[in-house]
């Protein structure tokens, strides 16, 4: 297994990878939920905004496993609010685009994240062929 870190990110919060690939026929990249965090720890304010930085985050670590948005297979998103989910749907269409095969997709209100000013956190099972 291949931990992937990208130093374009915060380094990760405890003992975990931003990503994993697992090698098998299809390679397999796991990410973690990716909050708006930017390296200086800066967060965005709006929902859409973190949600545009959370598939940022998530496109430097499907690239830095060999990998784009086309082939991510399924997409797991938690909001703090339902007033956040026409925000957070709309940067997700954007990061998925107009790919021919879209993936699977599971939205969850969640009562809260590790700090308060977080509205969205987002993580990818991605898949590409060897």
């Amino acid at each position: 297994m291949i931990g992937l870190n990208p130093d374009t990110l915060r380094a990760p919060f405890g003992a975990y990878s931003h990503g994993t690939v697992i090698p098998a026929g299809h390679r397999l990249l796991r990410t973690s939920g990716q909050l708006a965090i930017r390296p200086n720890d800066s967060i965005p304010e709006s929902a859409f905004d973190q949600a545009v930085l959370c598939f940022e985050s998530i496109t430097a670590i499907l690239a830095e496993g060999g990998m784009g948005p086309a082939d991510v297979a399924h997409i797991s998103a938690y909001v703090t609010d339902r007033a956040f989910m026409s925000d957070y749907m709309r940067a997700r269409d954007a990061f998925v685009g107009r790919a021919d095969r879209l993936p699977s997709s599971t939205l969850l209100i969640v009562s809260g994240f590790t700090r308060p000013e977080f509205k969205v956190e987002v993580e990818v099972l991605a898949a590409a062929a060897e």
